[in-house]
């Protein structure tokens, strides 16, 4: 794979047989973002378990304390006093059989998480084959099928990111851009370390944390040692 002239450049900085502190690690990824743009800050962290088995499933959400950076927009399922109250949250779209027409017959995916109250999950689950591959199905899971939409909505706003086990048994989150402090960066990845941690299996045997990676969108990947956390 050819790389580019930026990308070397930003790999003579990195030790590749080294283990990082979470904080080292921040500021490297920072001093290797050489894009024009501001940057995306992800997490790539490989666990020590079998995606392929149901009781080994690592999945939920965490608010993180300094958002992504992202402006993020929401689409609510709902009907009556809860579309309104999705809307007084701050939801970008609202609404229920006529949005499901509007994804089917238009392909429209202007919004980036979709909220259901558990009475619409009847009709979102028509859009299972075109939601459910964008990872866009709302879950009980993480939070996005609830009756508390209004609270599901702020959330979402002020930056909670949903994190799942991919089938190489890797967790890829945002955790910021580039453009954001050192602290910002690590109390959003210590955030997130944290709920992973917690979500940790009763069946998963052996070294839980296998592998954590933090990158910038064009950097290099920055290898932490997982003991930090």
């Amino acid at each position: 794979m050819k790389r580019g002239k930026k990308y070397l450049e930003s790999l003579k900085l990195v030790d590749r047989a080294k283990l990082y502190d979470p904080e080292e690690a921040i500021r490297l990824t920072k001093q290797t973002a050489k894009a024009k743009f501001d940057e995306t800050v992800e997490m790539s962290i490989r666990l020590g378990v079998d995606p392929r088995h149901a009781d080994q499933q690592v999945r939920g959400a965490v608010v993180l304390p300094h958002g992504t950076g992202k402006t993020v927009k929401v689409l609510v399922f709902a009907k009556g006093e809860k579309a309104r109250e999705a809307e007084e949250a701050g939801a970008d779209f609202v609404g229920a059989e006529e949005m499901v027409a509007k994804i089917q017959n238009e392909n429209w995916f202007e919004f980036d998480v979709c909220v259901a109250t558990p009475d619409m999950m009847g009709v979102v689950g028509r859009l299972g084959r075109v939601l459910g591959p964008k990872g866009l199905m709302p879950n009980p899971k993480s939070g996005t099928v609830t009756m508390d939409v209004a609270k599901a909505v702020k959330d979402i706003k002020a930056g909670k990111v949903e994190y799942r086990l991919d089938k190489t048994a890797i967790i890829h989150v945002p955790i910021g851009k580039v453009s954001f402090t050192d602290e910002q960066l690590s109390e959003n990845m210590h955030a997130l370390m944290d709920a992973i941690i917690k979500a940790k299996p009763a069946a998963a045997k052996g070294t839980y944390l296998r592998s954590v990676v933090v990158s910038s969108t064009m950097g290099p990947g920055i290898k932490i040692n997982a003991a930090k956390f």
